[in-house]
């Protein structure tokens, strides 16, 4: 007689017990994942601080990392790549990060910063300084993150009906987007040859001429926000369960959304502030990541593993797969992202979900 197989629902989980009594459930397949995503994306980042004009073998980035380098590798390496590749490794955590959080509050899986308006937001921020005011880059990292923060609080409170739920938060948020995106161009036309020029290369999204001056405040706020949304994610993935169901669980709902929404918000602002609008890779990362989990809820986690690996490889990509024509990591973020929509638009289609 043969056996019946297990449930698909039926998951390699392991339960962790501490010495003080506290339990952590854990997720073997979405551990693997994580490992295998940090593998992977220290290897590409490697590989990314070796490429350039000045090619620098693997071993020998290592060897400078570690301090064994000689004068011109230490600079080429620690002032030139390096910082280049952490704000790219920073830029797409957080918006892996943000991505998940708005896709998990909307539930629903074109909700994201992009769609949202948040990067538009953002966009407007930064072309207000550059405009109307020839900012400097620190103005304009500035202006970029008050616009994203006044959008989000815009489509909070144009979302908010005896709270926030989901596809009323997509809907206003593309309703926002569309506004936002005709005020962005609006500036672009009323702005001279030159800042117009400075404004669509920002606006494209680029790691380009990064240094340590985008590295440390991002990191900082990373280095806030990420713990504060993990320590909400366990409410985070009850509300998905409902809100009757997570009231009745003791679970604080509209806190827990407004708390994380806020988070996602300066992530996604400060991510654009450093780098640009880097479109598509908050849609795609959270998404990404679930398929090779399978696991439901927010998976958070992954989600900025997988935000930081895509960054690195079209980083990778933009610099040696065309040549000597460089492209800004945007132009083909935004190509992979747009090729991923319109699978996901056709496969929510089949399945009659839209």
């Amino acid at each position: 007689m043969k056996s019946n197989p297990a449930p698909q629902a039926r998951r390699a989980n392991r339960v962790v017990r501490t010495s003080g009594g506290l339990s952590l459930r854990l997720d073997v397949r979405a551990l693997v994942v994580v490992v295998a995503l940090l593998l992977t994306v220290l290897t590409a980042s490697v590989v990314l601080i070796g490429t350039g004009d000045f090619p620098i073998p693997a071993g020998d980035v290592l060897k400078t990392l570690l301090g064994d380098g000689n004068a011109g590798q230490e600079f080429i390496v620690n002032e030139l790549r390096l910082p280049r590749v952490l704000v790219g490794l920073l830029v797409g955590a957080s918006l892996g990060l943000g991505g998940a959080l708005f896709q998990s509050i909307s539930r629903n899986p074109l909700g994201s910063p992009d769609v949202l308006g948040l990067s538009q937001g953002s966009t407007a921020g930064a072309l207000i300084m550059i405009v109307l005011f020839s900012g400097s880059a620190a103005a304009v990292t500035v202006g970029a993150l008050v616009g994203g923060l006044v959008t989000g609080l815009a489509i909070y409170l144009l979302a908010w009906k005896q709270g926030v739920h989901g596809y009323r938060l997509v809907l206003v948020g593309i309703g926002v987007s569309a506004v936002v995106t005709a005020v962005n161009g609006y500036l672009i036309t009323k702005a001279d040859l030159v800042d117009a020029a400075r404004a669509v290369v920002w606006m494209t999204g680029s790691l380009n001429g990064r240094d340590w001056d985008q590295v440390w405040p991002l990191l900082w706020l990373c280095a806030v926000l990420v713990p504060v949304v993990l320590v909400n994610a366990r409410g985070l993935r009850m509300t998905e369960m409902g809100d009757d169901v997570s009231y009745a669980l003791g679970v604080r709902v509209e806190r827990v959304r407004l708390v994380l929404m806020l988070a996602a918000v300066l992530l996604t602002a400060a991510a654009t502030a450093a780098a640009g609008p880097v479109g598509f890779v908050a849609l795609t990362a959270p998404q990404l990541a679930r398929r090779l989990t399978r696991s439901p809820g927010p998976n958070l986690v992954p989600s900025m593993c997988m935000g930081a690996t895509l960054l690195i490889v079209a980083d990778w990509a933009s610099q040696r797969l065309f040549g000597a024509d460089q492209l800004p990591v945007g132009v083909v973020t935004g190509v992979l992202g747009g090729v991923y929509l319109l699978w996901l638009l056709v496969t929510e289609r089949k399945a009659g979900r839209i």
